[in-house]
C-alpha cells in the first residue's frame, strides 16, 4: 500500500514537472490574452450602475487598453505570437517581449492603484462618459483590424 502511494506521488510530482517546463517554453502571446472586454454598454445601462461598478468598468477598460494600444502596428487581438509574425523567436526578442509585460504590469499596479483612490471623486457623469470613450476606442480598435485586413 505504502509503495503504491508512493509511486502515485513520485509520479505526480514527475508530470507536474514536466507540465511546468513545458508552459515555460511555449510561444508567449504579444497583447496579454486577458486583454478582453466581456462586454460592452450604452448610456443608459451605464447610468442604471452604481459608482463602484462604473469604476471596476473603467479600469478594466483602461488596462485593455494599456495591454493593447502599443503593439497595434503589429497586432490588434490577443493571442498572436513572435512566430505568427514572423519575428525570430531568440532570446533577445523574447527578453524584449518579458521586459515590456513587466513594465506594463507595473504601469497598470500603479495606475490601478491611483484609479482605485482617486476615481471614487470623480462625477458619475464624468466616469460613465469615459468609459464611452474607451468603449469608443476599443471598438475603433475593430475597425483598424478590418481596414488592415483589406
Amino acid at each position: 500500500m505504502k509503495g503504491k502511494i508512493i509511486f502515485l506521488s513520485v509520479f505526480f510530482l514527475l508530470t507536474t514537472g514536466a507540465v511546468s517546463a513545458q508552459a515555460k517554453n511555449a510561444p508567449r502571446s504579444i497583447i496579454s490574452t486577458t486583454a478582453l472586454i466581456r462586454k460592452y454598454h450604452d448610456q443608459k445601462e451605464l447610468s442604471g450602475m452604481q459608482k463602484g461598478e462604473l469604476l471596476e468598468l473603467y479600469i478594466e477598460r483602461i488596462k485593455v487598453l494599456v495591454k493593447t494600444l502599443p503593439y497595434i502596428a503589429l497586432v490588434t487581438k490577443p493571442g498572436v505570437t513572435m512566430a505568427d509574425l514572423g519575428i525570430p523567436d531568440d532570446n533577445e526578442h523574447k527578453k524584449s517581449l518579458e521586459n515590456q509585460a513587466l513594465g506594463t504590469s507595473a504601469f497598470l499596479d500603479t495606475t490601478v492603484d491611483f484609479q482605485r483612490k482617486m476615481m471614487p471623486y470623480s462625477d458619475k457623469a464624468n466616469l460613465i462618459a469615459a468609459i464611452l470613450f474607451y468603449e469608443g476606442t476599443l471598438k475603433s480598435l475593430h475597425e483598424f483590424n478590418e481596414l488592415n485586413e483589406m
